[in-house]
């Protein structure tokens, strides 16, 4: 397994910042995804698993503590571009954003980490297939639908093999498909369920969402904007959907990292969340006939025009971003405007 060296990174408003640490954050975000890939792809391999997997967790911990917004947007950026080692961006993907809605939720710090872990690992069932199938346009074979709905249960087995003994983890990995079967407990308030039915509802939402937003050769990723939309209006049993609901309060509609048509005809990224929930800091990249601009342009959103029209999808822009680049423009603008984003 690729060795986790990276150093404790400045806080944001250290002072420290600067081009050469948000290089080294970057590239610490896809040594991170290399690290994580290995892992669930050769578990047996690796020594100490279930110390592996926690460094991976704390890691994860303090790339997001160091700067969620660059976090979202790299986050984002790896879920809607690539299909390349899915079952690892996936689980990247579910991990970050369980940890930000474990801090929105105000989880206790252990079903934190067992809610983590287990997004981590909820596929581990089926690590190789699910990297196959994300290729393959046709449907899933009768051989490949056996391991499909098999996964959960042989995730939680291989888990235990190779030492995990947190049961709430381990309950969560073997259930996370089932936790949307019953209405009554999906819209139970999330305090009168136990640990193992919070945390499976939790991760339920979180895993669909990221799928929706992940494009596979079967389909495209859709916008955020869509897929969160498409949670709430399916979990939103008596309007009782908190899981849901905090995302959008917490992510945003239109999250960094997102693609976003503005009522001047651009094309633009977020590049973080604005002072107001709604109204992110963007970066016009395409001119309304859909030329490239010669620069990125910058908009507060929140301060006049112009204002966000409707989200896209990743396959709408046919453009390549230097996401250094992204970063760093976005941390620029926000401290010469409004500070920090969340």
């Amino acid at each position: 397994m690729p060795a986790n060296t990276h150093t404790p990174l400045a806080q944001p408003g250290s002072g420290a910042h600067d081009e050469n640490e948000y290089e080294d954050l970057l590239g610490l975000w896809s040594d991170l995804e290399t690290a994580l890939s290995w892992l669930l792809l050769h578990p047996r391999l690796a020594e100490d698993f279930p110390a592996k997997l926690r460094q991976c967790d704390r890691w994860l911990q303090d790339l997001v503590a160091h700067d969620t917004d660059a976090a979202l947007y790299l986050m984002f950026q790896l879920a809607a571009t690539s299909t390349v080692g899915y079952s690892a961006s996936h689980a990247l993907v579910c991990g970050t954003l369980c940890h930000i809605m474990a801090q929105e939720l105000k989880l206790p710090s252990v079903e934190r980490d067992s809610l983590v872990r287990a997004a981590f690992t909820m596929n581990i069932g089926m690590t190789a297939l699910q990297d196959e199938l994300a290729h393959q346009r046709e449907r899933p074979t009768a051989a490949q639908q056996r391991v499909i709905d098999a996964h959960p249960r042989l995730g939680m087995e291989l888990l235990e093999e190779l030492g995990i003994r947190d049961e709430v983890w381990l309950e969560v990995v073997g259930q996370h498909h089932a936790a949307g079967a019953d209405s009554e407990t999906r819209a139970a308030p999330l305090r009168l369920l136990g640990a193992e039915g919070r945390l499976c509802r939790i991760l339920a939402t979180i895993d669909r969402y990221a799928a929706m937003i992940s494009p596979r050769k079967s389909r495209i990723g859709r916008s955020s904007t869509d897929s969160v939309r498409a949670i709430v209006s399916q979990d939103a049993v008596d309007q009782n959907d908190e899981v849901g609901f905090a995302l959008v309060r917490r992510v945003g509609l239109c999250p960094p990292g997102t693609f976003v048509r503005l009522d001047n005809g651009d094309t633009a990224v977020v590049l973080r969340h604005g002072d107001r929930p709604m109204y992110p800091l963007v970066a016009s990249l395409l001119d309304r006939q859909g030329g490239q601009l010669a620069r990125p342009a910058l908009h507060h959103t929140g301060t006049g025009k112009p204002r966000i029209q409707s989200a896209l999808a990743r396959s709408a822009v046919p453009l390549e971003l230097n996401h250094r680049t992204m970063v760093r423009l976005g941390l620029y603008a926000a401290r010469r405007g409004h500070g920090l984003g969340a």
